[in-house]
């Protein structure tokens, strides 16, 4: 496998509460920037029970299974056992963001970020409930891992943004210390850096003794913390965040009082700002949109490309309900022992990792490249199924579709469109 010359610049997180969003709602959104040919699956796993002493095997290692999991709906990178972005039925959400620190990146084999976004969901009922499930397997287990299917070996910690119906809540990593922020009203967005400064809401219990043993912090002045672990020498990648989080931050900003789906979904289809990139080795291989009603006799809304450059994808709504149909299309298949994800040394192979609705997609994207004028069109009749499907959102959000109805939106949208590729 061919390795890459440079790594992953990954994602950007948006979120948007009362009264920043348009309606009583909170607003969820993440780009997903991976390598270029990585496919990234959209997957629901029921909510489950385990017996006791049970293990669960995530991507490198195991870890003690809980009695018992929420249902989740994940979109992920295919090769992984976690997640870079997705939700659960208890109405929260979590995505990832790629950061290094001033705490070394441990080498060898722990728990993926992605890892850690997953297991928050599964265990999770509240934002804070995944943030403390997540701190905890973080100080148990640790981060680190290669973090993409190359054998050149590739680490860094994480930042999550942790979302629920009522707040929200920036997680910070160095290692295993980490810091947290809490947000319960307007606009907040995260890129690839540390963003938390003297605003500290949670924090490990040795954070500020680590940091002044160091001679990071002299132990008398304010507490900053992306000052006292913003590494001295930060990676390009790092510097190139900063210009993506400004841009982020000026589109929230700018649609602070008005923020809906749609408006999230144009920030994360926004290129001159980067947040939508499509350049060099790396590109946004999958987004998600999510709306959280604060009326919690209301259903959470869930929208997935499952496919790369959200400017050139459908978003598709999923609602969690007692008979979800299953989307095996944008689903991966699987390689059981034979995967290089499992063989050590890893990666040192390939396999075709493309589900049905990325295969098509790819050809619509080839027709969009090399006749423009089908291409206007493909691009017209897929804004058309798009806006159908946010007018059935605001239908669920209106009552006016019955329940029943709603485990199989995501079904149809996904088939509806492979149906118009072919």
């Amino acid at each position: 496998m061919k390795s890459m010359a440079e790594a992953p610049v990954s994602c950007d997180c948006f979120v948007s509460l009362p009264p920043g969003s348009r309606d009583d709602h909170v607003i969820f959104g993440k780009n997903s920037d991976r390598p270029r040919d990585e496919v990234q699956e959209v997957a629901h796993y029921p909510a489950a029970s385990h017996p006791p002493g049970s293990m669960q095997e995530c991507t490198y290692i195991q870890i003690p299974q809980v009695e018992h999991t929420h249902a989740v709906v994940l979109s992920k990178p295919a090769w992984m056992w976690g997640a870079e972005m997705g939700a659960n039925d208890q109405g929260v959400c979590i995505g990832n963001e790629a950061v290094w620190t001033r705490e070394p990146v441990t080498p060898g084999e722990a728990l993926l970020g992605m890892d850690l976004v997953r297991l928050g969901l599964e265990r999770g009922d509240s934002a804070w409930a995944a943030l403390t499930v997540i701190t905890s397997l973080l100080e148990q287990h640790g981060q680190g891992g290669p973090c993409r299917e190359d054998p050149e070996p590739f680490s860094y910690h994480n930042t999550f943004l942790l979302v629920d119906r009522n707040e929200a809540w920036v997680l910070e990593t160095a290692g295993r210390l980490w810091a947290a922020q809490k947000v319960t009203e307007g606009v907040k967005n995260i890129s690839n850096q540390l963003t938390i400064g003297a605003e500290v809401s949670a924090e490990h219990p040795e954070l500020r003794s680590v940091a002044q043993a160091q001679g990071w912090w002299d132990g008398e002045g304010e507490f900053n913390f992306s000052r006292v672990f913003s590494p001295e020498n930060p990676p390009a990648r790092m510097e190139l965040a900063k210009q993506r989080y400004k841009g982020g931050t000026e589109l929230l900003q700018q649609h602070d009082g008005s923020v809906t789906a749609e408006v999230m979904i144009s920030i994360l289809r926004d290129k001159p700002s980067g947040i939508c990139m499509d350049s060099g080795g790396f590109c946004t291989t999958g987004s998600m949109v999510s709306v959280l009603p604060r009326d919690t006799s209301l259903p959470c809304i869930h929208l997935f490309t499952a496919t790369p450059d959200p400017s050139r994808s459908v978003f598709k709504p999923f609602v969690f309900s007692d008979c979800c149909t299953p989307v095996l299309r944008v689903v991966s298949p699987q390689f059981g022992a034979d995967d290089p994800v499992r063989k050590k040394p890893r990666f040192q192979s390939q396999v075709d990792r493309r589900h049905d609705l990325y295969k098509a997609h790819q050809v619509a994207l080839n027709t969009m490249e090399t006749n423009p004028d089908e291409g206007l069109a493909i691009h017209e009749i897929l804004r058309e199924l798009e806006s159908q499907c946010l007018s059935e959102i605001s239908a669920m959000l209106n009552g006016e579709i019955p329940g029943e109805e709603l485990g199989d939106l995501f079904f149809d949208c996904v088939d509806t469109e492979i149906k118009f590729y072919q």
